[in-house]
């Protein structure tokens, strides 16, 4: 697999591991309050103002096993449009809430698989259907975290009351589009999270991702490559704040400029985008959704090798 999609294995361990530690690690980010710990997810199960959320990339993952009362939101099924390339419309995001029975007052907490890729894919659309950032959460460390620590996961599906949903119009202030990022070549920060090997062009597609593809290879000018798992450690939680801040700076990103993040379908860029954003303090990122399939096969704009 390409360099970014191969997260750095965990050492084996023996027993729980410690929690000392994690809330003053959560401190240093400039808005902490976005993440929860294991530990705070145990105990708030059966929280009544809080709904747990599982998004995964494996979408067989939550029949497998997920956390007791946890929803499954299935990247691919709930939360794209059925038949153009865009997300669901603001009516089948407020269905897709009422059905879990998440009403605008839920506090939602995002967890899943590959250093919670798709997790923070699902709260971004939240986020951009306008669902308070106050009620929006991921659990540090994720899917890979929990069962580290040997806690419970059950197949049992939850029902709950069908909520009512009123969602807002569209924030373009989190989404990027093509025109955007043209504009943006030689004056914003541009991120490029693939993997080295997309962004030099050699592959077109991520691997065991062959439909995602373009038909070109290679990557917005003046983009920087800073693949979106050199954020995340071994056990799937978040580098300190200290190791992002050198990360993204030592590549050249300016903090106070506006910032786009890209990958292939703005799934990678997505957890780049909460990075730059709640865990450092960047004031504007956007996250460029349709990515490398839309600009790679795009007539007549600009890439490079």
């Amino acid at each position: 697999m390409p360099h970014d999609e191969t997260l750095p294995k965990a050492a084996n361990s023996v027993g729980p591991p410690l929690l000392q530690g994690e809330e003053e690690k959560l401190a240093e980010y400039a808005h902490p309050e976005m993440l929860v710990t294991t530990q705070w997810v145990a105990d708030h199960l059966t929280d009544a103002s809080i709904r747990i959320a599982e998004s995964d990339e494996d979408v067989m993952l939550y029949e497998v096993g997920h956390i007791p009362g946890a929803v499954k939101i299935d990247w691919h099924t709930d939360l794209q449009h059925p038949l153009r390339r865009d997300f669901v419309d603001k009516e089948g995001f407020e269905k897709l809430c009422a059905q879990r029975g998440i009403s605008n007052d839920t506090t939602v907490v995002f967890y899943g698989d590959r250093s919670n890729w798709f997790a923070i894919y699902s709260l971004w659309l939240f986020r951009y259907y306008g669902h308070a950032e106050s009620k929006l959460k991921v659990m540090d460390g994720g899917r890979q975290k929990w069962e580290a620590e040997g806690r419970p996961l059950t197949k049992e599906v939850p029902t709950y009351p069908q909520a009512t949903y009123k969602a807002k119009d569209a924030d373009a202030s989190v989404r990027a589009r093509r025109d955007e990022v043209l504009a943006a070549i030689n004056k914003k920060n541009i991120i490029d999270v693939r993997s080295p090997a997309e962004y030099s062009g050699e592959a077109l597609h991520m691997a065991n991702y062959p439909q995602e593809g373009a038909m070109r290879g290679g990557h917005v000018p003046t983009a920087k490559s800073i693949p979106w798992s050199m954020a995340a450690n071994a056990d799937g939680t978040f580098k300190s704040a200290d190791e992002l801040k050198t990360l993204y700076e030592g590549k050249g990103v300016r903090p106070n400029e506006p910032t786009i993040a890209y990958c292939r379908i703005g799934e990678r860029s997505s957890h780049t985008w909460f990075v730059l954003h709640y865990l450092l303090g960047y004031k504007d990122v956007k996250n460029y959704d349709g990515s490398w399939t839309e600009w790679g096969s795009l007539v007549d704009v600009p890439i490079e090798r």
